[in-house]
């Protein structure tokens, strides 16, 4: 098991080293960056998920069910952690720390558990004690009483938690909504040559206190790596003077067709 972050890339696994010797230096390293519990009711979103909840951010002390897209989880993290706050991502090995840095989250003040094994329940446990927006992505369907524990922990430090769904785990108990991402579209490629420069995708969240579906559409990613929303593509035109309209009546429809498609 890894850590990432703490200003550098830390091994916490080496060759014999039990899985509970693993969480306890965990607990030891996370422990340099003690904090209180959050004092806020949200955490922030990237503008371009701002019409996606009804307050406009994450709860703290609650867990959301999201979709276990990379592109989808870094989004999510990257307000919070520039606005300076720990971030965590555990049982995700394929998550890139470029792909991290593109979104704009603050490599050092993350915290990445690659490959938890069966231990990926007591490492979010241990992490949620001191980091407030934690990803994990469960190795296995966990135990009503291990999630009502946790559940609990949630409540009492503030955090927040992102369960990445999959089909042995699907929706996470006691989640306080889903996020999911679907009908991916990707730019860039011809007939056979070009290079994929960004993805156009829905984004649709749901929670237990607005039951009704809300979704955007955004690039995920977008040009420059990160999400970017979908603005306006024609504004609205001036009005045309009288004499304008005039002469528009007498041109040629020829002329016509060719103004109207612009």
């Amino acid at each position: 098991m890894q850590v990432i972050g703490l200003d550098a890339i830390a091994s916490l696994s080496p060759a014999g080293d039990s899985r509970a010797g693993e969480v306890l230096r965990l607990r030891r390293e996370i422990n340099r960056m003690q904090r209180r519990r959050s004092e806020h009711a949200l955490l922030p979103l990237d503008p371009a998920f701002a019409a996606l909840l009804p307050e406009e951010g994450l709860q703290t002390g609650t867990s959301y069910t999201v979709s276990p897209s990379p592109s989808l989880v870094l989004a999510l993290l990257s307000a919070a952690s520039q606005k300076g706050l720990w971030c965590a991502v555990v049982g995700m090995p394929t998550l890139g720390v470029e792909a991290a840095a593109a979104f704009g989250i603050d490599l050092a003040r993350l915290i990445l558990v690659p490959t938890p094994g069966d231990r990926w329940l007591a490492a979010t446990s241990a992490l949620a004690e001191v980091v407030p927006l934690i990803v994990v992505a469960p190795g296995a369907r966990a135990r009503d009483a291990d999630v009502a524990r946790l559940s609990a922990r949630l409540r009492d430090r503030g955090c927040t938690l992102l369960v990445t769904e999959s089909p042995v785990t699907e929706r996470w108990p006691q989640s306080e909504g889903t996020i999911r991402l679907h009908d991916p579209h990707w730019h860039g490629l011809g007939a056979g040559w070009g290079l994929l420069s960004d993805c156009t995708v829905t984004v649709t969240a749901q929670t237990r206190h607005s039951p009704r579906p809300s979704s955007v559409r955004v690039q995920l990613p977008g040009g420059h790596g990160a999400v970017e929303a979908i603005g306006v593509e024609l504004a609205a035109l001036p009005a045309r003077p009288a004499e304008s309209v005039a002469s528009r009546e007498s041109a040629p429809p020829e002329l016509l067709r060719w103004a109207e498609a612009g």
